[in-house]
């Protein structure tokens, strides 16, 4: 294991979800099988290689979370998101589980993050700690991306995140997907998540809108795009989790 080297850093793993479109009625999303190991498994294992230790690694667990537990064991500690209100509520709730020692979070979906290197983390870390940025958020450029968020860059400077629900037919062909992952101050992040407003079509709290937020008060924030964009994976459809686990095994 590599020395740790971030005493003050800690992750929120986002492994709350059913997975409905994946037809995973008995196990959490997380937990389908890439290359015979759930894919949650390789998200943990390259945390523990960038140096994190249980207790800097919270798992948020919600739907079948006994099945999460019963694997991971003590290699992290969990936090229960006991209703699915969104991404930003699962943040949330991870957070308020750390000690008072964990001033900068890393947040990572349980469900697209089997194919990050450690580097990546810990070149993103880096880039949010030596920039004091409020919040960084890593993006990919994909020649054909799925029906996932943009980032859209406009001409004024502001970054917006178009959730796939609001797309225009213009915005479908930007490349610039957000990730989903991000770092974030814990003590901002904790401070806004209060007044959030939900997303109008889904009625849940997303992290897409606390770079809304981070533009409004003109805090410091950046989009990093992913070096290679093949790193990020997100697993939502059969085809996906078949190409996913192709990935793995080959």
């Amino acid at each position: 294991m590599s020395q740790n080297i971030w005493a003050d850093v800690g992750v929120v793993v986002l492994a709350a979800g059913q997975g409905k479109r994946l037809n995973s009625a008995e196990i959490p999303k997380v937990m389908l099988s890439l290359g015979s190991r759930p894919m949650i498994d390789y998200t943990i294992e390259t945390l523990e290689k960038v140096g994190f230790l249980p207790e800097q690694i919270c798992v948020v667990v919600g739907f079948q979370k006994e099945k999460v537990r019963e694997y991971l064991g003590g290699r992290v500690c969990y936090a229960v998101q006991e209703e699915l209100l969104g991404t930003a509520h699962a943040a949330y709730t991870g957070m308020k589980s750390f000690s008072p020692l964990i001033k900068h979070v890393l947040v990572i979906g349980g469900d697209d993050s089997a194919f990050y290197t450690p580097e990546t983390l810990r070149q993103l870390i880096k880039t949010h700690l030596a920039h004091k940025n409020i919040l960084t958020l890593l993006s990919a450029e994909v020649p054909e991306p799925p029906l996932v968020g943009r980032v859209v860059r406009h001409s004024d400077g502001r970054i917006e995140i178009v959730e796939k629900e609001y797309l225009t037919d213009e915005q479908r062909q930007i490349r610039e997907v957000s990730t989903g992952t991000f770092m974030f101050d814990r003590a901002w992040f904790e401070e806004v998540f209060p007044t959030m407003p939900k997303l109008r079509k889904l009625g849940e709290y997303g992290l897409p809108t606390t770079l809304a937020l981070a533009q409004a008060e003109h805090r410091q924030f950046e989009v990093v795009p992913l070096k290679n964009p093949d790193e990020w994976f997100g697993v939502n459809t059969p085809e996906e989790l078949a190409e996913a686990e192709k990935r793995k095994t080959t």
